[in-house]
């Protein structure tokens, strides 16, 4: 079979490497693609623009390709979905009417109220005025969020309400995030721990993926500015069997029949960033309507499972059929950035890459190739990822593989994972003191 997958990100090399260990497998293609896939066998980039939906369809039907997958969600809330449809082309991931769950903040959130899912309150606003009334009766901490897509961006986790107020005009007065912040959302500051769970969806059945837990300030501690991601793993120790069976009956299978209740009909992967209160109760935080990024990557390198068996009964019916199997042991990923990302970064610096080895990966994301160069193209680069015995030895192994990796100002955090590592600690200090006792 041939694949072509629609991206060029660190979520499109890690599919673009896992789709092509398929035994059914015979090539392919990522547009554009990055220096990582480059560099994979049986893997070809191909220059087209992924906003470039005509492009897209006619290449797939001049190439016989058998299965789309569609990684970012801007080609989504565009509708590349429909479009392939149309031509009896198989595309992987949700239509228009479904990707609105992540193309509008507003949609979700009156979706959720609507269906009686767990989330925060909120409030949303066109106007300044009304929104600056809002903020003064409910105070801070709260969140500011641009309604459309801001690639990871538009979201301000306002200390008070000045500062959420300042985010507000940056958005409806000085157009920050442009058409993204013509509407924005206003909502309760929840407390917990986030967890990334991300499912595959046939339109009535559910497959839930491994858990994990991504990391979204730039900087130690949880500090600095909102990116699109800093590092990620799996699982996350927070979604505990309780915890998971709780998401699935409180959060996802009343999103799938209030989809359907809706007169949707949903089939892709679904994203759902949830806050678990200390009491375990989940509350959805968002939406993506696509593979998370950089949780695909140590999600993927630990799917043991044909991700093509999973994609083609989704796509076909059987899902309910299917089993994913997981390496039994954790895998973290590392984001090594441009420096200055999330703000303005060089472009164009050398990469060296170093030797991976049977449980360390470099998946690239904003890397492109100068000849048989790997270069910088992008904030997020790299994100450099191992598999170990827990969160904690999967860490060690992937700062220890980050060493051999350099380009010229490279940044990154040095606690990715910190949360688990904690856990794993205190539960090791339960258990000697059992055993001492």
């Amino acid at each position: 079979m041939k694949i072509l997958i629609i991206g060029g990100g660190g979520r499109e090399h890690a599919l673009a490497w896992k789709l092509s260990q398929s035994p059914r497998v015979s090539e392919v293609f990522v547009v554009p693609g990055n220096a990582g896939t480059a560099l994979e066998e049986n893997v070809t980039n191909i220059e087209l623009s992924i906003s470039d939906l005509d492009s897209l369809v006619a290449f797939a039907e001049s190439h016989a390709i058998d299965y789309t997958v569609i990684g970012p969600e801007a080609p989504l809330v565009d509708g590349v979905v429909d479009r392939f449809e149309e031509k009896g082309l198989r595309c992987f991931g949700p239509r228009a009417d479904c990707a609105q769950l992540e193309g509008s903040k507003a949609f979700t959130k009156e979706f959720l109220k609507r269906h009686n899912i767990p989330t925060a309150a909120y409030g949303t606003f066109t106007d300044v005025s009304q929104a600056m009334t809002y903020l003064d009766k409910v105070g801070a901490p709260i969140v500011v969020k641009a309604d459309g897509l801001a690639a990871g961006k538009g979201v301000i986790l306002a200390k008070t309400v000045d500062e959420a107020k300042s985010a507000v005009k940056d958005m409806l007065q000085s157009n920050q995030f442009g058409e993204a912040g013509s509407r924005v959302v206003i909502e309760e500051f929840l407390t917990g721990e986030e967890a990334s769970f991300i499912v595959i969806v046939d339109g009535t059945d559910v497959l839930p993926l491994a858990s994990s837990q991504d990391h979204k300030a730039a900087y130690d501690s949880d500090m600095g500015p909102n990116t699109g991601g800093m590092g990620a793993y799996s699982p996350a120790p927070v979604v505990d069997q309780i915890c998971h069976d709780r998401i699935m009956s409180e959060v996802i299978q009343p999103t799938i029949h209030g989809l359907a209740a809706d007169g949707l009909r949903y089939r892709g992967f679904l994203y759902a960033g949830i806050m678990v209160a200390v009491d375990g109760t989940p509350k959805v935080l968002e939406y993506n309507c696509r593979f998370g990024d950089p949780e695909t990557q140590p999600i993927l390198f630990r799917l043991k499972s044909d991700l093509l068996d999973l994609i083609e009964a989704a796509c076909h019916g059987g899902l309910g059929e299917q089993i994913a199997v997981w390496d039994s042991r954790a895998a973290l990923g590392v984001v090594m950035a441009a420096p200055g990302y999330p703000g303005d970064y060089p472009r164009g610096t050398d990469i060296s890459l170093g030797q991976d080895t049977e449980d360390t990966k470099i998946f690239h994301a904003g890397t492109t190739m100068s000849g048989d160069q790997p270069i910088t193209s992008g904030g997020r680069v790299l994100c450099v990822t191992a598999l170990g015995s827990d969160v904690s030895e999967a860490k060690v192994k992937a700062y220890e593989r980050l060493k051999s990796v350099h380009f010229e100002g490279a940044e990154y955090r040095t606690d990715i994972g910190y949360r688990a590592v904690e856990r794993e600690s205190s539960y090791s200090s339960r258990r000697e003191i059992d055993s001492a006792n």
